[in-house]
């Protein structure tokens, strides 16, 4: 009964589709190769031979069929049948000779094992015959014989396509058939995004001006107005920071860090009229200050991906590659820059500057090039994992995403307010395939990277955000900093505590 059933499923879909399963002749085809049957699967490939439109094709899967009967006879110790399917069948063709010599030599294997282990074969059965009927289905049209596992790839396909169209997706876990149901679309609850505030720490006493996760995500570092850098260790399990050490006496404050690819060693920077950056190591809390002269303005860092030497540059055209002793090891003159990247390829160095453009430098071999050009000052910006997108914090414009190989505009983001202060957005996600920044409106906006309208608004802050960060690793954690001296943690709905239940609120687009 079942079987009757699963025949009239099939003859259904097929009448209601227009889409055959497979054309008669392949049926008949597909039938003899699995049943062994190598002299009607011959004839059968004749019939099938209009069909398939390439002689080529057509010589190619009657090789592959002899091949078969030759192994095949070769296992059942019919070494005269398999002789002559080896002169009389395969060498006429004259096609693929040296696979023929190949064969040839599998004569002289002494029993199966030896010839299963030189053939990589899987002998005689459903298994061999199976891969020679998806080698042979590759010369097929689909129009005649349905490639394998088609309905299989369908809903896989189907799975993708929600996956990718779910606004709040932020799961590095595959959906698939064995996770997913096919009863309702994927969609991620609204709940399980970092949108809630979990913590609101006011260990800084004055505006804070950056936020950066560690490498390995388990260490944030925030900096301010009040000269100080404080370190915080991430737990996952609550999304939850805790003071773990305060780096004092940046002068001028702390208004951009870089972490080190080892998460070890940071860097941080002062605003415009800073003439020093600090190098610390974070295990041993010693520090050296990295300057040239009194009259240099260093106010952005990046380090180089091997973690051995970095990058340091300001507005007033000082420009220098440093090594891990703070030794000054390039310097490119002339160049006002206010903010800095290292790519992946271990020497280009891109540089936000003062004419709008992002340029290329190359300290080895002195050489620099175009790589993008805005019409308003660039704030600020930021490039995604893949070395491939930037995110720029463009004057009166807002965010703009740009592709750094294509160097073309992909995105304008809505709704942020960007006016002249510095404002850094991040990257984020499971897979970044999100976006998140501060805002002068004193909220931070969160957009999906193909979206151009926010899918969150975090509200909360009561003046200017001044950065956001995404942790690398544990993506349901958020933080975003302020000028009203505060770090906000948030999370997931089923992380926050009940007393701060009411201390903010998420307005979803």
């Amino acid at each position: 009964m079942v079987g009757w059933r699963s025949c009239r499923t099939a003859d259904s879909l097929m009448a209601e589709s227009g889409c055959r399963l497979d054309h008669p002749a392949a049926a008949k085809f597909r039938q003899h190769v699995m049943d062994g049957d190598w002299t009607k699967a011959d004839h059968d490939l004749q019939e099938l031979n209009s069909l398939i439109g390439s002689s080529h094709n057509l010589m190619e899967m009657k090789f592959l069929l002899l091949e078969q009967k030759y192994l095949e006879y070769l296992e059942d110790a019919r070494v005269l049948d398999a002789l002559h399917v080896l002169r009389n069948e395969l060498t006429p063709l004259q096609h693929n000779t040296s696979r023929v010599h190949q064969l040839s030599g599998y004569m002289m294997c002494s029993n199966t094992q030896e010839l299963h282990e030189r053939t990589n074969w899987d002998g005689k059965g459903l298994k061999s015959r199976t891969n020679l009927m998806e080698k042979l289905q590759s010369y097929l049209p689909p129009s005649v014989m349905l490639p394998p596992s088609r309905l299989h790839t369908l809903l896989n396909q189907a799975l993708e396509l929600q996956t990718s169209r779910c606004s709040h997706h932020n799961t590095a876990q595959v959906i698939t058939l064995d996770n997913a149901s096919l009863l309702v679309d994927h969609c991620c609850a609204r709940d399980t995004f970092p949108t809630h505030t979990i913590q609101i720490l006011n260990d800084h006493c004055d505006e804070v001006w950056f936020c950066q996760f560690s490498p390995d995500g388990t260490k944030l570092a925030t900096g301010s107005k009040d000269t100080n850098v404080i370190i915080w260790d991430v737990n996952p399990e609550t999304c939850t920071l805790s003071l773990k050490k305060i780096l004092e006496g940046h002068n001028y404050g702390a208004s951009y860090i870089s972490w080190s690819p080892d998460s070890i060693h940071l860097i941080a920077c002062g605003p415009e009229e800073s003439p020093e950056v600090w190098l610390w190591n974070i295990d041993t809390e010693k520090f050296l200050k990295v300057s040239q002269s009194p009259e240099d303005a260093l106010a952005c860092c990046a380090w180089h991906k091997d973690g051995t030497k970095f990058v340091v540059g300001g507005i007033r055209g000082h420009f220098y590659q440093c090594d891990m002793e703070g030794n000054v090891m390039d310097s490119w003159e002339g160049v006002r820059v206010n903010g800095l990247w290292c790519r992946k390829d271990g020497k280009t160095v891109i540089a936000s500057d003062t004419h709008h453009r992002i340029r290329g430098y190359v300290f080895e071999e002195l050489s620099d090039h175009q790589i993008l050009q805005e019409d308003h000052a660039i704030m600020s910006f930021t490039v995604d994992t893949n070395d491939k997108l930037a995110l720029l914090n463009v004057a009166t414009q807002g965010v703009h995403l740009w592709d750094l190989n294509d160097k073309c505009l992909l995105r304008r983001y809505q709704g942020v307010t960007q006016g002249h202060f510095t404002i850094h957005s991040t990257f984020g996600g499971a897979n970044q395939d999100f976006i998140a920044s501060g805002s002068e409106d004193n909220q931070v906006y969160i957009w999906h990277i193909r979206n151009e309208q926010p899918i969150a608004v975090l509200t909360g802050h009561t003046r200017t955000v001044n950065c956001v960060a995404w942790n690398p690793v544990y993506p349901q954690i958020l933080v975003s900093v302020s000028d009203d001296c505060t770090v906000r943690v948030w999370g997931p709905k089923d992380k926050v505590p009940k007393p701060l239940g009411k201390m903010s609120s998420t307005t979803y687009r």
